[in-house]
């Protein structure tokens, strides 16, 4: 293989490089280089193929679309030098031309000459940067980008120059790119900033930074607000740390927000979507890996949290069905709780949709208590079915129990099929909303509240004698069609204390209301976290309790002792009282726990009536309160934690449970436009429209409706705008 020095004079006008033959052209080189003020670097040929940054290569420009590139940038960028770099002669190690800013002029053609930009270097240290001061028209890109970088990934490195371009307000194009290669250049073709980066070795992952020009020389007019880096990838990488720890973050309007004041850059509003929803899948993985890691995360969730039960139902291809979670804690935790379990479903907001069902208890203190949790395709009578089925291992079946829903016939004929001992109730709420929106008698709603919470037959049959005097087709609905052991406390067969609607599994459907647009396990950690918080407050909270009872129970029960001074009781034998003064009299057993006002029996509360039997009798009040409501049952409910599973990397899963395969369940093709995100209204519930005047622009009233005298007030500013 031949080697031949050259070297290309410093001349204003484009000339071939010199070749070194004999000592008269080295002597002709070292004048030149002593005349000059500028390094003349040397270059190499080899087998007559110019190596040196200075010859133009006829096929790199044809590569050029526009043909607006001077021939040193061409060759220069174009050429991966490794070990055969151009050396400086007056330097003992190899590094790469050095820029400067001298005086520009131009060529015949009118481009710059690309020679009068090229010197050599004095020093051993390499510079990739200008060593004199910039001119008014150039600038740096302000990086800390350097020849030699190393960067893992061609990806690490694209994040890197986007980030350096959006915020130095400049934009570069590729010029060439492919697995082992990639030249950028600013889109200014004039400009002299370039980047050249290539795979250390064919083999390796890693990219290294062989050539880079950090000066820009590029007029303003090339700024563009609408930054061509600023894809969504870019916007969602960099707005993905304000999701980290939180279930909302930033709408797209944020993102906009986020773009235009940290980048620089200005956005579509879909854009900003996309990038939330890579910033979304950054965070918490995407839909698809959901449902792959399912078998693995519940394996680790039943290895942290012994006796945890997990359940993932798929179909004959192994697509996605059910699956159904109740912690071990909570198992445990529910022989603590009063048996009344509420059950109900809220539609889930992601790529998969799906119905999250809920079934949840109330503790002694009025808090809900999460039971069991399951992810079903629909709210029909085989997804009812197979939940509870799976409730009804974990909780028993008894006559004690109590299940408290809506009255959607799925649920009522799963209950009916799996929970046979139990007894069902209506949620009172629910038959409210179907009454105002059947019979449209709102005004009717105060009695119906009083023959719900009513306790005894009298005052119930009062109540509904006055609903059936005004509105007898409302009674008949209630005691035909719905039926009072349904809805009403003293008609219910069994015990439902004092627990009328299914308000606590609406306040949990509630709490996950951002969460619900999650992947699957992104939902569940959400799950998770909440139930962890929730265990380990109330357990601190439960041991600085100094009363014997819960703090809401205390609170309900003071009043009532103070009510019970000055009652006269009678003793009617050993265990019998009968309590005088007051509204209502009544007949108090303290061995059973019973009044005839049936609060006693209902609550299991202490009434007037059994405080004041108490006392006489010389017994604690508090030997008659139900063992629900104490302190020590609160304790006991919530003396275990919640573990979390960790990070996917520290899973130490089993081969035939990571090798399980289940597959994204089959969804309809979504129609256009914006996704639908928010449910459609129940039966009976109305959502409130504002309502803005077009002739004062106040809210609150119509037109035609305003007392304004000021006539139309075009371009006013409303007076009145709701919070």
């Amino acid at each position: 293989m031949d080697l031949v020095l050259s070297y290309s004079p410093p001349l204003n006008k484009k000339c071939s490089p010199l070749v070194l033959k004999d000592d008269e052209d080295v002597a002709a080189l070292l004048a030149a280089r002593s005349d000059s003020t500028c390094k003349i670097p040397l270059g190499v040929i080899v087998e007559r193929t110019e190596v040196c940054a200075y010859e133009k290569s006829s096929q790199d420009s044809s590569d050029d679309t526009d043909g607006s590139h001077d021939g040193f940038h061409d060759n220069y960028f174009d050429v991966d030098y490794c070990d055969s770099e151009l050396t400086d002669v007056g330097s003992s190690r190899q590094k790469l031309p050095v820029f400067r800013n001298v005086e520009r002029t131009e060529n015949d053609n009118g481009a710059i000459d690309p020679l009068l930009r090229l010197t050599g270097a004095a020093s051993d240290e390499p510079v990739n940067v200008p060593t004199t001061e910039a001119s008014d028209s150039s600038f740096r890109d302000g990086s800390d980008l350097h020849e030699g970088k190393y960067f893992n990934t061609k990806k690490d490195l694209k994040r890197k120059l986007s980030d350096i371009a959006m915020k130095g307000n400049f934009e570069f194009r590729t010029r060439k790119s492919n697995r082992s290669l990639w030249v950028i250049e600013c889109i200014d073709p004039n400009c002299s900033w370039r980047l050249r980066v290539s795979k250390i070795v064919p083999e390796s992952t890693k990219f290294v930074i062989r050539k880079y020009v950090g000066v820009h020389c590029c007029s303003l007019l090339n700024r563009n607000a609408n930054h061509r880096q600023a894809t969504y990838v870019v916007i969602g990488e960099q707005v993905a740390p304000q999701y980290v720890g939180v279930e909302k973050g930033p709408g797209p309007k944020g993102v906009q927000t986020f773009a235009r004041t940290k980048l620089g850059a200005q956005i579509s509003y879909y854009k900003a979507w996309r990038g939330r929803k890579h910033a979304h899948t950054l965070i918490r993985g995407s839909p698809e890996q959901s449902f792959h890691i399912l078998p693995s995360y519940f394996h680790m969730l039943e290895k942290l949290n012994p006796g945890t039960v997990t359940r993932i139902e798929v179909d004959g291809e192994s697509r996605f069905k059910y699956l159904f979670l109740a912690f071990g804690v909570a198992i445990r935790g529910f022989r603590y709780m009063r048996k009344v379990v509420g059950i109900d479903g809220t539609f889930l907001k992601g790529q998969y949709r799906g119905v999250l069902l809920v079934a949840t208890a109330q503790d002694g203190n009025g808090q809900c208590y999460p039971l069991a949790w399951g992810i079903v395709d629909s709210e029909n009578e085989d997804a009812w079915t197979w939940f509870l089925t799976q409730l009804k291992e974990v909780i028993g079946n008894t006559d004690e129990l109590a299940l408290i829903s809506d009255r959607a016939p799925s649920i009522k004929k799963a209950i009916s099929t799996v929970f046979e001992k139990a007894h069902h109730g209506a949620c009172a709420w629910h038959v409210a909303q179907n009454i105002k929106n059947k019979f449209k008698c709102a005004d009717i709603m105060g009695s119906y509240w009083s023959a719900v919470n009513a306790y005894r037959c009298e005052d119930f049959a009062g109540y509904m004698k006055e609903i059936s005097h005004r509105y007898p087709r409302v009674a008949e609905y209630l005691e035909n069609e719905v039926g009072f052991e349904k809805w009403s406390r003293y008609h219910y067969p069994g015990l439902r204390y004092n627990i009328t609607t299914t308000n606590m599994v609406e306040s949990l459907n509630s709490m996950l209301v951002n969460a619900r647009d999650f992947p699957y396990v992104a939902l569940l950690d959400v799950i998770q976290e909440k139930m962890s918080k929730w265990w380990n407050d109330r357990r601190i909270v439960a041991m600085a309790i100094t009363a014997p009872l819960t703090p809401s129970r205390e609170s309900e029960f003071r009043p009532r002792f103070a009510q019970s001074n000055g009652r006269h009781t009678l003793q009617l034998n050993p265990v019998t009282y009968h309590v005088k003064g007051g509204e209502l009299e009544g007949v108090v057993d303290i061995f059973n726990k019973t009044c005839t006002c049936k609060e006693f029996d209902i609550d299991k509360l202490p009434c007037v009536h059994a405080i004041a039997a108490a006392h006489h009798a010389q017994v604690s009040v508090y030997s008659l309160v139900s063992p629900y409501y104490t302190k020590e049952y609160y304790v006991l409910a919530y003396g275990e934690t919640i573990y979390p599973v960790g990070s996917q990397s520290q899973w130490d899963v089993p081969n035939e449970v990571a090798t399980r395969v289940v597959l994204p369940r089959e969804v309809k093709e979504r129609k256009r436009g914006r996704p639908k995100t928010s449910r459609f209204p129940s039966v009976g519930e109305f959502r409130k429209r504002k309502n803005r005047c077009g002739k004062c622009g106040a809210y609150g009233h119509y037109k035609k409706k305003c007392n304004s005298q000021t006539g139309s007030t075009e371009g006013n500013q409303p007076t009145d705008v709701p919070v």
